[in-house]
């Protein structure tokens, strides 16, 4: 009889540590509200040139929405996780201002990658409503691979984005869209900066491809903020409805 109550405890015991174990695991977010439309967060890229982002924020905020552009930090090209945190306290500051309980995200090439490390590490989860992610090397780009070759080393960020490094490994381990936020990725089959541009899909993402809308598209990776594609798809990725492809193209 002792030793059933004992072994019953410690079945009990197991069970607990395998429910934590697996909470910690798939994390316990549940889906933002998707009713309420806040403040837009645009992330630049590697170097971390708002001005390319520009063109978004004008057709963002002649849309009536508010947008921020997340300033670089240092000079753009240091630890990915670094500028996921100066995301967290920007998302932070911009919910405060607009009393808004949450924020959309547009992540510009590298910034794409910020912003999975910031809602899969530093609480984006509970708080982005949307992440679009325009011709991000999710899965790392053989660019980076080369110029870590030929250069014999590069910044931090530009390792980072080496295929399989360490942080890409650990940042598509598992689930590649956690739960919190939809998720919608663009991409262009004339990217040459992240290649091979299937880097920029998203296992569980809307993953929309210039050249389905427009066909005869030659769009590059720094023509991506300003391709009307993805301009058409600001409404229908960020808007109140489940994010869809969108349907009013002016190639």
């Amino acid at each position: 009889m002792v030793f059933a109550v004992g072994a019953l405890a410690l079945l009990l015991v197991l069970a607990l540590v395998v429910t934590v174990v697996v909470r910690t695991r798939t994390g316990a977010a549940d889906p933002v509200p998707q009713h309420t439309l806040g403040p837009v967060l645009l992330v630049p890229g590697y170097g971390g040139n708002g001005n390319s982002l520009m063109p978004l924020a004008s057709s963002l905020r002649s849309a009536g929405r508010r947008t921020v552009i997340v300033p670089e930090v240092g000079d753009g090209t240091g630890d990915l996780s670094v500028q996921a945190a100066q995301l967290a306290e920007v998302a932070k500051q911009a919910m405060q201002d607009s009393g808004a309980p949450s924020v959309d995200v547009i992540g510009y090439s590298a910034g794409g990658v910020v912003a999975r490390l910031w809602v899969r590490d530093q609480g984006g989860d509970r708080v982005a409503r949307r992440v679009l992610t325009l011709g991000s090397p999710q899965h790392g780009t053989s660019q980076a691979a080369l110029g870590l070759e030929v250069a014999g080393g590069c910044p931090v960020a530009c390792e980072q984005l080496v295929p399989d490094s360490d942080l890409l490994r650990r940042l598509n381990a598992g689930d590649e869209t956690p739960v919190g936020p939809a998720w919608v990725t663009l991409r262009s089959t004339s990217d040459q900066v992240v290649t091979p541009v299937d880097s920029a899909a998203l296992d569980g993402a809307l993953n929309l491809v210039i050249q389905d809308f427009c066909p005869d598209s030659t769009a590059t990776h720094g023509a991506l903020p300003t391709d009307p594609v993805t301009l058409a798809a600001l409404s229908s990725a960020l808007g109140p409805e489940t994010p869809a492809p969108p349907s009013d193209v002016a190639c």
